[in-house]
């Protein structure tokens, strides 16, 4: 499971700073998570390649978290792209966008399959063999969504040494891994038990962005691996934040701590604070695991 930061900034662009938006690659499938202005010129910066994009999660319908989504999907346009474009985003995404299209005469040439929101609770909206997705009904002035992201339990390891043991042919060995059992000639059956490992735990990735305070989040995103969520402000401009429904960094650390989360990543500061340091010693009073985002950077995680 790997993170790269397109931008993280609240508001605005600015010359060193990017709106929200981020690709996690996980079970080797890439998911965009907000579109804000300059998304695909940090896609290029980052050396991801367009193509592996086939799902956009958008959080909400406030311009830094989905302004660069009509340019991306015109350039996926002028690419020749073929393959489809699964959108997921809050309901009137599809208008907004598609009315661009058609004043624009530039229709695409590819499927553009838009997934419309609406649910105020947890909702699964997308999955495979290898990967779930699952909407976390955020706190914020507009209808607004995190995600939650989830790896499938992989199959089982198949314990060679055990399986030689009972001289298993190897015509059995997927249905072992897919945690059957074995009937051997003389009806004697191997328990799944004795001829496998477990598989490794599923990763999870939770991205809460933008949200208040909100205790209401801790149940759904308990004990993932890893916790994205905003950090707008400094304690000591905390009085705007139930204004502008966001969260400081001490206030995104208790989520962090109550919800026994493993790494919490901070992001979507404002730009009116010199230096970032100020965020993670903030955090770390309460949550001892923080890292900062930053445009263009990666966690391998």
């Amino acid at each position: 499971m790997k993170l790269t930061v397109l931008g993280c900034y609240a508001a605005t662009p600015r010359s060193l700073n990017n709106p929200t938006s981020q690709v996690l690659e996980i079970k080797n499938q890439l998911f965009l998570i907000d579109c804000g202005e300059g998304t695909q010129v940090q896609l290029r910066r980052s050396k991801i390649k367009f193509s592996r994009i086939n799902h956009i999660l958008i959080s909400h319908l406030h311009g830094d978290h989905f302004f660069g989504l009509p340019g991306l999907i015109s350039t996926f346009r002028l690419l020749g792209r073929t393959n489809e474009l699964h959108v997921y985003g809050p309901k009137g995404i599809k208008e907004a966008i598609t009315l661009l299209l058609k004043l624009g005469d530039s229709w695409t040439n590819y499927p553009l399959i838009f997934h419309e929101l609406t649910s105020t609770e947890p909702e699964r909206i997308y999955e495979d063999d290898k990967v779930s997705i699952t909407t976390i009904p955020l706190e914020h002035r507009v209808y607004t969504n995190g995600f939650l992201i989830r790896e499938q339990l992989g199959e089982r390891k198949l314990n060679v040494k055990a399986v030689a043991k009972y001289k298993i042919d190897k015509c059995y060995f997927q249905n072992i891994k897919n945690g059957k059992d074995v009937v051997l000639e003389n009806n004697t059956v191997i328990p799944n038990a004795l001829l496998t490992f477990d598989p490794p735990a599923p990763k999870s990735y939770a991205f809460c962005s933008d949200t208040a305070f909100s205790t209401k989040i801790i149940p759904w995103i308990r004990n993932v691996d890893v916790l994205y969520h905003e950090a707008t402000f400094l304690e000591t401009e905390k009085r705007l934040a139930p204004k502008t429904k966001h969260a400081t960094a001490k206030e995104a650390a208790t989520i962090a701590r109550e919800a026994n989360v493993g790494m919490l990543i901070l992001g979507h500061f404002s730009t009116r604070y010199q230096s970032l340091d100020l965020f993670k010693e903030e955090a770390k009073t309460i949550f001892p695991n923080v890292e900062l985002a930053d445009d263009g950077k990666e966690f391998d995680l």
